[in-house]
């Protein structure tokens, strides 16, 4: 027979009252001093020995069991598929890393939570399992009326998600995202480019960011007659953007806004690689990107781009921070950025 207390056995992780005893005081006086509410309550040097009864018997809160008794935990739930992440590109995965560690100063830990859900009021239901004092649904089912309420009553403070219309009980974080194609748009009209193609990448998990770009390149278009603007469907691969480059001729486009900076380059690439000849020039294809990422200087011509004026992440995590604080706020939109044009040699 297996000793149960042999080497294979599980260990009881070691408890408040454990370190209360080590230390000769109350649990309540662990409680303190361990959650950071002892200053006024607890000497200096019973902190210390609390401290160090702690340190030695290898004692860690419970952080559901605090959750419990405060009815939220520390957790900033980001809610987007894992698999997304990657698609949105290196400037999401930059902004992500900048917010989780300005939530880590601020005592909370963001969580990201990729499990996919049926239906918003679903997808709320495995969110509020864990207690969040915060949720920012940065991409998924657009949340309703009753997720947000089913959030509430389990206890999260504050409910933020993307886009230009939040559902009641929530805030909205603003990043016009057909102001990006406006201002490729018009950049585009403005040097007299008259047929414009617009990508919208193959995965459909862009089309929120993809659509209204397009938009905005329509709308940019609208205040000159003639103008035309026609949709391009692109997967990211070179394949594909060897066979969009083929049909080029027949398209008969001068110009396009290709959704990012990543889709850009594959595109002037293939365009390049047919023979085609892209730059701001008159007889030659103009290329506009989004983002300025680094690797876009250096290509050749290097390419214009839209790039996003954001707050920066710790502004962010401060303003979730805020409204964790004071859950009775009214929800409001907060605009994030704005987006501007860096004009180069491909337009």
């Amino acid at each position: 027979m297996t000793d149960p207390a042999g080497p294979e056995a599980t260990p009881t992780p070691p408890t408040s009252a454990a370190v209360a005893r080590r230390a000769g005081v109350s649990r309540a006086t662990v409680s303190y001093v361990l959650n950071g509410q002892a200053a006024g309550r607890v000497g200096v040097r019973t902190q210390a020995r609390v401290r160090a009864a702690a340190e030695e018997l290898g004692y860690v809160p419970h952080a559901a069991a605090r959750s419990l008794r405060a009815g939220r935990g520390r957790i900033v739930l980001l809610a987007a598929p894992a698999d997304a992440v990657p698609a949105f590109g290196p400037l999401f995965a930059d902004f992500l890393a900048g917010f989780q560690t300005a939530l880590h100063h601020l005592g909370y830990t963001g969580v990201l939570h990729g499990a996919p859900a049926a239906s918003p009021l679903a997808a709320a239901r495995d969110w509020a399992e864990l207690r969040p004092a915060a949720v920012l649904a940065l991409h998924g089912p657009p949340l309703d009326a009753a997720a947000v309420e089913l959030l509430k009553r389990s206890g999260t403070a504050a409910v933020l998600t993307t886009g230009p219309q939040a559902p009641p009980g929530a805030h909205a974080l603003l990043l016009d995202q057909r102001e990006a194609g406006l201002r490729a748009g018009a950049h585009l009209l403005a040097a007299g480019r008259r047929r414009i193609g617009v990508v919208l990448p193959a995965d459909p998990r862009l089309t929120a960011f993809a659509e209204p770009r397009l938009a905005g390149v329509r709308d940019a278009a609208a205040a000159h007659p003639g103008a035309e603007v026609r949709p391009l469907v692109l997967a990211r691969t070179e394949e594909s953007a060897t066979r969009l480059a083929a049909r080029w001729p027949a398209l008969d486009l001068d110009a396009v806004f290709a959704y990012n900076d990543e889709y850009a380059m594959l595109l002037l690439r293939a365009l390049q690689d047919a023979g085609h000849a892209v730059g701001a020039a008159p007889g030659r294809i103009a290329v506009v990107g989004a983002d300025d990422l680094l690797l876009a200087r250096l290509l050749r011509p290097r390419l214009t781009t839209v790039r996003a004026e954001t707050a920066a992440p710790d502004r962010i995590a401060h303003l979730v921070d805020a409204l964790i604080r004071d859950p009775s706020a009214p929800p409001a939109a907060h605009r994030l950025g704005t987006f501007h044009l860096v004009p180069r040699e491909s337009a």
